[in-house]
């Protein structure tokens, strides 16, 4: 049940971010008309009535690519022997 209540909520807000930043734009068309109702011996009788008509218009996103220049720095390597080992060359000299 807090899924379902959740979920409506997030729709909720997603529709006042939707019509707040004008990408939905909801207009009344046809107002509503309440059905006349009348109750007598045979029952109750309800008569015409309308439902609303809205006219919905929504905005477009376009996603697209274009070609860009990047700049990337070469990264710099360097390697420290440890202090308590002479480095690679001098070892292999000492070996022969």
């Amino acid at each position: 049940m807090r899924t379902i209540f959740l979920i409506l909520i997030i729709a909720v807000l997603a529709l006042i971010a939707a019509i707040a930043t004008n990408l939905i734009d909801i207009r009344q068309t046809r107002p509503a008309q309440v059905p006349q109702v009348s109750a007598g011996d045979n029952g109750v009788t309800a008569t015409g009535g309308q439902a609303p008509a809205f006219e919905v218009q929504t905005g477009t996103v376009s996603v697209g690519a274009k070609p860009a220049n990047v700049t990337v720095p070469l990264p710099q390597v360097s390697v420290n022997p440890p202090a308590d080992q002479p480095p690679a060359n001098e070892a292999a000299t000492n070996r022969q």
